[in-house]
This record gives C-alpha cells, structure tokens and sequence, in this order.
C-alpha cells in the first residue's frame, strides 16, 4: 500500500499493529465473557465499532510525539543511517511496552472483569508489592523473554516487509508532512481532550461496556479521574433501602429531611441562631493521635497540644476518613464518607458542592483557605476556589483559571523559612493572622481553613525554635506544637481573639501502614476546639469521625441550617458510634466495635475491632448492620456523581 512506502510508513505500521494486537484482546475478553454472559448481534457490532474507535484515538495518542519527529527532521538527516536504527528502535520500543499492556489487561480481567481503572491506577502506588505479586504469580524471567521475542518477531516482520527501508528512503515534502502530522496530532489532542472513556458506558450491560474500551486509554481516564465506579465494583442494596437506613442514622428530634426519598438533605433546627464567631480552622498535617501525651506517647512531643486538650472541647477518639491531605480536605468541608478512588477534591465536576463553608456564607461569612505551598498541587487551589473559598498560597504566579473567590499569594517578604514542600509553620499562620486584621477592620466575619505542611518531609523548619535537630518527624511534630503554640499567644492580644472559635484537627495521620491491612489505629487523630463562649471544656470520648466536627460544632453555637452532610452532632442523644474511613479501594464502617470492610469484586469482611490490642477478629454479623455499612458509600458516590451535592 502507497501510505507504507511514504516517510509515515512505521507510523501506520505501528498504527495496524496496535489496531490487530487491540482487536485480537478484545476477541480474547469477549470469548472469556461468554461463561458469565450473552452477546446478541447488535451488543458484537458495538462492542468492535466502538472499540476501533477508541484503539484509533489511543494509537495516535500513543504516536504523538513520533508524528512530531517525523514533521520536524529534514530530509537529508531523516535518511541517515542512525535515523533508521531510531525509527526501528522507536518501533520496537512501542511494540514492547504496548504488548506488556495487552498481557496486564488479560491478567486484570482475569481478576476483575474489567478494562483497565483505578484500581490499575492504585497499583502504581504500591509497585513493591504488585511485582512481588506478578513474581510470584507468573513465571517473570520467561514471561519478559516471551514478551522480548515476540516484540522483536513483530518488528522483524514489518523490516521484512521493507516497511522502514521504504519510510527512509522516502523523500515526503515539508508541506506534506504538515498536512499528515498536523492532522495526526490534532486528532489526537481532541480525542484527548473531549473524548470520555464514559461514552463507552451506554449499555446495561457491563461487559458490552467494558469490551468497547480500549485499555491503555481507560487507564489514564481513570487516573485522571481518580474514581472507581462503586456499582460495577461493589456490593450494592436497594437505592431506597440505602437511603432509608442513611436516613435513619442521621435523624433526631431536630432534623426534618426533605420529601425526596433520594435525598439526605434536611432542615436543623438550633436554639441561639444569634451567636456567630469566627472560625480558625488549623488543619495539622500528619498529626496522629498518638504523638500526644494524651494518647501515651512519652517523648513530650506536644506539649502545647497536651496543655490545651484539657482546657478546651477535646474530641478523643476521632478518626480521619483517609491518608492523604486531600481526604482530611474532603471530610472537614463536605462531610461525606470516603468513596473509592481518590478525594473528590481532585475530580472532574467538583465545583458548587454544599460544603461547610456554604454553610457559612450563607450565614454572612467570608471563607478563605490558606496554604504554605502551591495551591495547584492535588488540585487544592481549583476545589476551593470553585466552591467559594478565596485563596491565599505561596504559588509562584497567578494562574488564568477563574474562581468563585480571589486568589492572594503569599510575597517573599512574608516568608522567614521555606522548603520545597511550603512555608513554615509560624508564617503561615502570621499571614492568617495579618488577614484576620484586615478582615475585623472590614467588620467581616471569617470562616479559614488553615493548612500546614512543616509536619512534612523534608521535616525542616526554622532554626533555634526547638531543641530537636531538623530533618525528623519528631522534630517536625515539636515544631508545629511549638507554632501553634506562638500562633495563640499571637491571637490572644486581638481585638478579634474574643470573637473567635481555633479549632485544631489532624486532616490524617503521619502513617497507615500496620499489621492488618486497614489498621484503624492508624486512622485516629486529635481534634480540639478552643474559645468558644459559654460551653465548658469537654472530653467527648465517644468515637467520632472528622465528618461530625462541624455538625457538634453548629448545634453547640445553637445554629439552624440546611445540611447536605453525613455527619451528625455526636452530643446527640440519638447519636450512635460509627466511622467512615478507607483506602483507594477498601472501605471501611465500623460501628461501635464492628467492622465492615466493603472491596471490589463485590466482597464484604467482617470483624470485631479489639482496640486495646489493635487487633481485628473474624466474626459474622446481621445483614442489617452490613447494609448500613454500604448505604453510606452507596448514596455518597451517588449523590456526587448524580450532582445531588451540588447547591
């Protein structure tokens, strides 16, 4: 064919390959497929039209930058002899990493029926683990030379071919090479840019839907949205029961819920309407529970913490949702239940969500996250200022995109110490107070969300603040005591100190590794409410999760509300102990000492949780209490992905 003799010839080369070795995959899924389910005639057409169109956008998407090679190089280079050992190697290199593409797609269908996700996503996180896993599930050292010969097989027969002597010799014209390789990369920047992996999910039937995609393009769908769908992945009840019983959890003689079945939105009722402080939320990064002398520990890390546990209303026995920053982020602002994949805070369609902060806009608040570092990172800058937080961060520059609410970087002359993750600890929290001043002289009343970062590595701060030598977490867990501790002394002599409510809360712990694979105690953190007007010091010692703060926080300043949120006043008396909390792919509800733990594939665990020994036994529990487990993350990842959250 002519286009194999022109310079493009190993680009279609590659493009035929790619296109065979992806429909001879999908034949292979289609007929493993047939022992779980039935295809009809019109299902196969789908299934291979629609798959052809997804393998031609992933080829050339793959092609790229080789399209971009063969625009730009002369003629007179193009047909050296090392541009030809370039082309072959190129070629081969492609074959080599797309056929181990193709082997980990049968293995992971093999496992969980599906193309590529998430959970392929999550994978790379805990890359020791999965290739110590494929060792010592595959024959590796003949499975890496089968896939070498057979990549070396395939390129050998195209050189047969005569397919990359023809593309050097070949003289295309520069017009012409800006005609095909335009074309090309256009093509694949729009396929890129709009074409959704969703587009394939137009049939009831999964396996039509999953058998329509192509690989290697649904991971990087999925990495970019960083969610599982949990109805193809997980158990499921009846959508009306889930809501019942999420319903059932949240109520009390407070709450009225809105006519819709499908909803968890409600009116509360509080007593003192009148009483609005300022709020300071200081959100501490990587502060577990048990650096505090109050948890046990004896190294007196956190002195000032331990000093002010008893002086204030002391939630402790609290339970993050997560183990990033992100999912502390997305439990303190919406309050919903951790759903697979990655925090909503990094997804598509994330803007207008009924946060806390709406709530305190509405009641004439002016909302402001603050960050030591660049606001960009995990999509932080994007989720705030799209939900009517202004921003304050140490970004370099402003970016183009428009928020809700204003951007502010933080100037160099704001910054006493800095290290590659943001600024210390102590200047953060100057530039919040400096903030604060300029909001009382405006007579606004303000609601922040302060971030940190020194309790992270690199774990540098400030030199002569402690006696701790930089560079450990226990030095670092000293420093932000230390800060928080310069921060109140700072805030005390404020004509606006009086008014405001400090809260301090962990948005995880510094580690989630342990002997079980969800090791709760690696999930418990510290949270502390300071100043607030005629309520005495409290230790609220019943299990809560970070998802409850703002609701015992509300009804303690007497508020009424409209609230779109999981969590519930745990002073209540209707209130019964449970937490939300997990990976990227387990998730976790544990009520009182019972512990349900939903994974993919649909599959449920039970155990009992013997805090004392941090351990989790076998044990059976009612089909009443496992439902209840998957109603929360069954209505959660509904209601975001059906724009229920959004006000």
């Amino acid at each position: 064919m002519q286009i194999f003799k022109s310079r493009y010839g190993a680009f279609f080369a590659f493009l035929s390959y790619f296109t065979i070795a992806s429909f001879i995959v999908r034949t292979i899924l289609l007929i493993a497929s047939l022992k779980t389910t039935s295809f009809g005639l019109l299902s196969i057409l789908k299934i291979y039209f629609t798959g052809l169109f997804f393998d031609l956008g992933t080829g050339l998407i793959i092609l790229t930058f080789y399209a971009v090679y063969l625009l730009l190089m002369p003629n007179r280079f193009y047909q050296k002899k090392w541009s030809k050992l370039l082309t072959i190697g190129i070629f081969f290199l492609l074959v080599m990493i797309t056929l181990f593409s193709f082997f980990a797609e049968l293995t992971f269908w093999q496992e969980f029926e599906s193309r590529f996700n998430f959970i392929a996503v999550d994978y790379l996180i805990y890359t020791y683990e999965v290739i110590n896993n494929i060792n010592e599930s595959y024959p590796l050292p003949l499975l890496i030379s089968g896939m070498l010969i057979l990549a070396v097989a395939i390129t050998y027969l195209f050189k047969r071919l005569g397919v990359f002597e023809q593309s050097i010799n070949s003289k295309t014209p520069f017009r012409q090479r800006i005609i095909i390789s335009g074309s090309f990369i256009a093509i694949a920047v729009l396929f890129l840019l709009f074409v959704k992996n969703s587009w394939a999910d137009n049939s009831p039937n999964r396996y039509d839907n999953e058998l329509s995609k192509d690989g290697i393009y649904s991971f990087f769908a999925a990495f970019r949205n960083n969610e599982l769908n949990y109805h193809n992945f997980y158990r499921l009840i009846d959508e009306k029961e889930a809501y019942q019983l999420v319903r059932k959890q949240l109520i009390d003689s407070n709450t009225t819920f809105d006519k819709n079945d499908f909803s968890i939105k409600r009116t509360i009722k509080g007593n003192n309407s009148n009483y609005k402080p300022n709020i300071m939320m200081i959100t501490v990064e990587s502060l577990s529970a048990d650096f505090l002398a109050h948890y046990g520990n004896t190294q007196k890390l956190t002195p000032v913490l331990d000093s002010l546990a008893d002086k204030s209303i002391f939630f402790s026995n609290m339970y993050a949702t997560g183990t990033r920053t992100v999912r502390g982020m997305e439990a303190l602002t919406l309050a919903i239940p951790p759903t697979p994949g990655s925090s909503i805070v990094r997804r598509d369609n994330n803007e207008h969500l009924f946060t806390t902060g709406h709530v305190f806009k509405q009641a004439g608040y002016t909302d402001t996250f603050f960050y030591g570092g660049d606001g960009y990172f995990d999509n932080m800058n994007h989720y705030f200022g799209n939900n009517g937080y202004n921003i304050v961060d140490r970004g370099r520059k402003l970016l183009n995109e428009s928020f809700d609410g204003t951007r502010t970087l933080i100037t160099d002359g704001e910054v006493k110490f800095e290290n590659a993750w943001g600024i210390c600890d102590e200047d953060i929290f100057n530039v919040a107070i400096k903030d604060a001043d300029q909001k009382f002289k405006e007579h606004k009343l303000f609601n922040n969300f302060i971030m940190t970062t020194s309790n992270h590595r690199p774990f540098t701060y400030p030199a002569g603040k402690i006696a701790i030598p930089e560079g450990s977490r226990e030095g670092a867990v000293r420093y932000t005591d230390f800060a928080i501790g310069e921060f109140l002394k700072n805030i005390k002599s404020k004509p606006w100190f009086e008014n405001t409510i400090v809260i301090i809360v962990a948005d995880h712990c510094a580690s989630s590794a342990g002997k079980n694979e969800i090791d709760i105690s690696k999930y418990q953190i510290p949270c502390l409410v300071l100043n607030m007007k005629n309520i005495a010091p409290m230790n609220i010692k019943k299990m809560s999760s970070q998802l409850d703060l703002f609701p015992t926080l509300w009804s303690l300043m007497g508020w009424s509300y409209t609230s779109n949120f999981y969590g519930k006043n745990v002073l209540d008396a209707s209130y019964q102990p449970r937490v939300v909390l997990g990976t990227y792919q387990k998730l976790v509800y544990m009520k009182s000492d019972s512990l349900v733990i939903l994974s993919p594939q649909r599959k449920v665990e039970t155990y009992i949780y013997n805090k004392t020994k941090n351990e989790q036994i076998q044990a059976k529990f009612p089909k009443s209490l496992i439902d209840e487990g998957i109603a929360q993350y069954q209505t959660a990842y509904d209601l975001f992905k059906n724009g229920d959250l959004k006000y």
